[in-house]
């Protein structure tokens, strides 16, 4: 059934005449109205358009007549909110495709519509005043994480085989180890993230996806990769397609396991178990797994990354308030980024250019841990899945109490722009999925996907939350 098929199977399908690009389109749509009332994970459709968009023929690209998702946050969809799950960015509306985008539909992908998203990607958890929360699929009551969880919790639910994401501290991963599926994040530049200038939260955010399969990833890496001309700047060249890294033995791989941090974070014990159990699968790999001194201190991370995103939320906020010609208003924003604005208002060039230098020397302190390791592993997640409303904006309080736990292992990644990528690994003792993540240099994306199927083959993950 075309329901259970993963991206590249349902383009192959399609291609063989196995069933009709409007076939998947109409199955999708059906899953969607079926599943979104009790998950709320997409918040705007184009069904209409899509169909008709298959009927006037799709092009010839890999992945021909698949369904798609984007996050509604930093890639517009034409004709569709571009809100960032902000009450301010409410009614702007997207005039043109993300370059992202674009090169999805040249690839055949048909969108269906964009997915829920925090206010502006600043919380770990997809719970906008705006549109109110996504639930993970697993376990209603849960979070799906954030700030992708509504394409993961669409994805996990089986809404649609891929959805677009991105990640600024984490938010592929976090989603992604929460909802039980594959998230990559890549490295830096190696998505262009066009029409939208994006040079400081650029540093640290970046493009791609959330799949159930590694294949997809890298088909949707390779469809999704490379330098626009006039972007700022972009990751290495890679020898190969990622599509054939993924198919490629990796070789016996230095493993460095992290199952601490310096500062005080806690690391639950299932989560630790979790990546526990990736090791042990590695080692049974023929992978040299040892154990390693974390490289960075989370605080410093945070530090860093908490200015460039500061910063731009502030360019942000004021550019949209200069086009609607007024001041702020009381309930333009969550209390939470209301706090974050009125703070990093206060930010001085100087301030930005130190964040920059720390941000470069973290780069060093942790890509020196590359000249003994290939790859890095720890937890995606130092805490459980938190359930709805632990992480709540309109109390900024929870946040800066409970905030940082979930972005200790992730963030350190974006402001290096080194690729990391969740992997499901087990279940928590409320049967919600767990994440092991694993980290490369600069421009490993490669590496790390042809280490993700061999995890894949030897300890094969549930495809969807429901089977």
């Amino acid at each position: 059934m075309a329901d259970r098929w993963d991206a590249v199977a349902t383009a192959a399908a399609i291609a063989d005449g196995e069933t009709s690009d409007r076939a998947v389109i109409e199955a999708a749509i059906a899953r969607i109205e079926n599943s979104n009332g009790e998950l709320n994970a997409v918040i705007h459709t184009r069904f209409d358009e899509a169909l008709a968009e298959v009927d006037a023929g799709l092009p010839d690209g890999p992945l021909r007549g698949v369904p798609v998702l984007v996050k509604d946050l930093g890639t517009e969809v034409a004709g569709l909110p571009a809100s960032g799950g902000s009450r301010l960015f409410a009614e702007d509306i997207a005039t043109r495709d993300s370059e992202l985008v674009q090169r999805y539909r040249r690839a055949g992908m048909v969108v269906l519509g964009t997915t829920n998203t925090p206010e502006l990607g600043l919380n770990a958890s997809t719970e906008p005043a705006l549109y109110g929360p996504t639930h993970n699929p697993w376990s209603p009551a849960h979070s799906p994480g954030g700030s992708s969880g509504g394409s993961a919790a669409a994805v996990s639910a089986g809404m649609v085989p891929v959805a677009h994401a991105s990640d600024g501290g984490g938010s592929i991963r976090i989603p992604s180890a929460a909802c039980g599926l594959f998230g990559l994040k890549p490295s830096r530049g190696r998505v262009s993230p066009a029409p939208r200038p994006t040079t400081l939260s650029g540093l640290v955010s970046v493009h791609h996806a959330v799949t159930t399969t590694v294949r997809d990833s890298a088909l949707l890496l390779d469809i999704a990769a490379g330098r626009l001309p006039g972007d700022a700047y972009a990751a290495p060249v890679p020898a190969d397609s990622f599509t054939a890294c993924a198919r490629r033995d990796p070789g016996r791989l230095r493993i460095g396991l992290i199952t601490s941090l310096p500062g005080g974070v806690a690391v639950h014990p299932e989560p630790l178990r979790a990546v526990l159990d990736a090791a042990r699968v590695c080692e049974e790999l023929g992978h040299e797994v040892t154990e390693a001194t974390a490289p960075y201190r989370p605080d410093e991370v945070g530090a860093a990354s908490a200015v460039l995103m500061g910063a731009d939320l502030v360019v942000q906020v004021d550019a949209r308030l200069d086009r609607l010609g007024r001041p702020l208003a009381d309930d333009d924003i969550e209390p939470f980024t209301r706090v974050l604005y009125e703070h990093y208002r206060a930010l001085t060039g100087a301030d930005v250019s130190r964040a920059l230098r720390r941000a470069q020397e973290i780069g060093w302190e942790v890509g020196a841990a590359f000249t003994t390791y290939d790859v890095l592993l720890g937890p995606t997640l130092a805490q459980p899945t938190p359930r709805l409303g632990v992480l709540d904006t309109r109390r900024p309080e929870t946040i800066y109490e409970h905030a940082a736990v979930h972005s200790a292992f992730t963030s350190v990644y974006n402001v290096t722009g080194m690729p990391a990528m969740s992997v499901p690994s087990g279940y928590d003792g409320e049967g919600l999925p767990l994440g092991a993540q694993f980290a490369a240099d600069l421009g490993g994306e490669g590496l790390l996907l042809g280490l993700a199927a061999q995890l894949e083959r030897a300890a094969p993950w549930r495809v969807t939350a429901h089977g």
